[in-house]
């Protein structure tokens, strides 16, 4: 069995990718898979976060674009969140995988209040654990919450699950010539302009030399390939760092 190269992860999935072909909403099948994929990680004896949008429900900033107040419509979208951290909850744990909902909107009756210490203690324990409600504060993005809980939880890297495989210098669905990046420097994602995480996320993770893996979530087993080292995807980082990280002891 392939050995893994990280001893903790931050998973980044958008709110989309829960929805699968449908418009809206959630689609279950898709739940259950990624919830799979997740438990097989977590197998590995890999400490797994989470950190998943809200766009299948609740856009914020198309809300605001059409006149609603920008904090009303982020605080909005929040919720979305939660509602995904507490469906991919329950996904998990039909799939026998302890999990936890830590939100930075307080709601007792849903999920714990984020406490970083506690959220520590849970990952060590075994658990995993899914942060909801953004960062608590509206302007923010998911990509920037999950950069903030990623630097707070000492994760050895944030994976960004998406549809396409990497970062390309063009929308590889409309230029069929579009070259994809194996490896990128922050810099190089700020000036390109490159839309693998909002400015603010790339920043804090330059500033605190947090990696990002950009990947295919789209052929199953993917997650558990790049845990183990598996070159898929994009890597944005230190450019003379090595390609994947030693587990730590």
């Amino acid at each position: 069995m392939a050995k893994p190269v990280y001893r903790r992860i931050l998973l980044k999935l958008s709110g989309e990718a829960l929805q699968g072909d449908r418009g809206y909403g959630i689609n279950p099948q898709v739940l259950d898979e990624i919830a799979r994929e997740v438990k097989a990680v977590h197998a590995l004896k890999v400490e797994v976060a989470l950190v998943i949008g809200g766009g299948n429900i609740f856009r914020g900033i198309a809300a605001s674009a059409h006149g609603m107040d920008r904090a009303t419509a982020d605080y909005m979208g929040m919720l979305a969140t939660v509602m995904n951290g507490l469906a991919m909850q329950e996904a998990l744990e039909k799939v026998g995988v302890p999990t936890r909902v830590q939100s930075a909107i307080e709601m007792q009756q849903l999920a714990e209040a984020y406490i970083r210490r506690r959220a520590v203690r849970h990952l060590e324990k075994g658990r995993v654990v899914i942060f909801a409600g953004g960062t608590g504060n509206p302007y923010f993005t998911t990509d920037t919450a999950a950069a903030l809980r990623a630097m707070e939880i000492h994760a050895d890297v944030i994976m960004k699950a998406t549809k396409v495989d990497g970062v390309y210098d063009a929308d590889p669905k409309k230029v069929p010539t579009a070259k994809r990046f194996e490896r990128l420097s922050y810099l190089e994602v700020l000036q390109r302009d490159l839309k693998v995480m909002d400015s603010t996320a790339i920043s804090l993770c330059r500033d605190n030399n947090l990696p990002i893996l950009v990947f295919s979530m789209v052929q199953p087993g993917n997650i558990e390939r790049v845990v183990c080292g598996e070159p898929l995807g994009t890597l944005v980082g230190d450019p003379e760092a090595p390609r994947t990280l030693p587990v730590a002891t």
